[in-house]
């Protein structure tokens, strides 16, 4: 559940933004003990003014140890939620409450109450990309980063539910030679990507990796030289030997790629039609000026049920001791 009190007047009228928008964002943060968490999918503006970026395992563990007293999300829903989860007495705002995630809506939790009520026997380990309800339900929560390590953990002859990513649940069980039972959810941005267009994108350039996220269909994946989570690949192109890669996920990585190596080419991989379809649409709702306007009024402001934030908290907290 998200709150907010709305404005007097909007907040995207120009006399209430300051020319320099990335020394006010620093003023605001010394202000209110601030720390600014950002997604590699965000803006290159939003991450270079974060102090801290990182894939969803890295950005939980900085929002369960920050000291700041106010966490400024510059993500998605489901990931200031898991902030405001970890830190139930700090501030967490999210710069535009419509930055949902396709993955997280396509888990509904009446349905999924449903679904786990007919394998009454069975663990449910949950990406983490899914909303506070979801987690309330799951014994483990999961990120693409840890998925295998985690599942490779738990006893062989405990069934499991794998939820609400279908793709990364297909990737999990050919990497750990498990059995699951699979929701049958997906992202909008790792659909799109076409089989076809990549393998005319790799004719084009022979000497290019194909690196992917597990999120992928299995079409994508079997073309690629490395599959790992959105801080995988990052590592990945900073210590292979290639001068250039085809990146199929969200392009926004390709920034922190071409800041870590900036001798290197990196090529977004194409969706199924002539758009911007490989950009997470919710990702993109966030921008500079609304970050800042969220610091100025101290909303739009995250909360949540006790009831379910405690609930969520456990299989999180398991999550952060398996994979310490």
């Amino acid at each position: 559940m998200f709150t907010t009190a709305l404005p007097q007047r909007p907040l995207t009228q120009t006399r209430d933004l300051p020319k320099d928008l990335f020394s006010a964002i620093a003023d605001l943060k010394r202000e209110l003990n601030a720390i600014v968490l950002a997604h590699y999918y965000q803006d290159p503006d939003i991450q270079d003014i974060a102090d801290f970026i990182g894939d969803s395992l890295e950005l939980s563990r900085k929002a369960a140890n920050t000291e700041a007293e106010v966490i400024v999300f510059a993500g998605v829903h489901f990931m200031a939620e898991t902030a405001k989860i970890l830190n139930p007495h700090k501030l967490v705002l999210l710069p535009d409450l419509e930055a949902g995630c396709s993955l997280a809506d396509s888990c509904p939790p009446d349905e999924f109450a449903a679904f786990k009520a007919a394998h009454p026997h069975h663990l449910v380990i949950s990406y983490i990309n899914c909303s506070a309800a979801i987690k309330a339900m799951s014994d483990i929560i999961c990120t693409s980063s840890n998925a295998v390590k985690l599942v490779n953990q738990i006893p062989k002859d405990q069934p499991l539910i794998f939820a609400p990513d279908r793709n990364l649940g297909r990737y999990v069980m050919q990497q750990t030679g498990r059995e699951m039972v699979l929701w049958q959810g997906s992202c909008m941005v790792h659909e799109t990507f076409s089989e076809k267009k990549m393998v005319q994108l790799q004719v084009q350039y022979p000497d290019a990796e194909i690196i992917a996220h597990p999120e992928c269909e299995p079409a994508v994946l079997r073309h690629a030289n490395y599959i790992g989570s959105t801080s995988a690949l990052l590592k990945y192109v900073q210590t292979s030997a290639s001068p250039s890669f085809i990146v199929v996920t969200e392009p926004g990585i390709i920034h922190q790629m071409q800041k870590q190596t900036p001798n290197k080419q990196f090529i977004p991989a194409p969706p199924l039609n002539n758009c911007a379809c490989n950009e997470c649409p919710h990702m993109r709702l966030n921008t500079l000026e609304k970050l800042y306007l969220a610091m100025k009024n101290r909303q739009p402001e995250i909360t949540l049920p006790e009831e379910t934030r405690l609930a969520a908290l456990r299989p999180i907290q398991r999550m952060l001791e398996m994979s310490a």
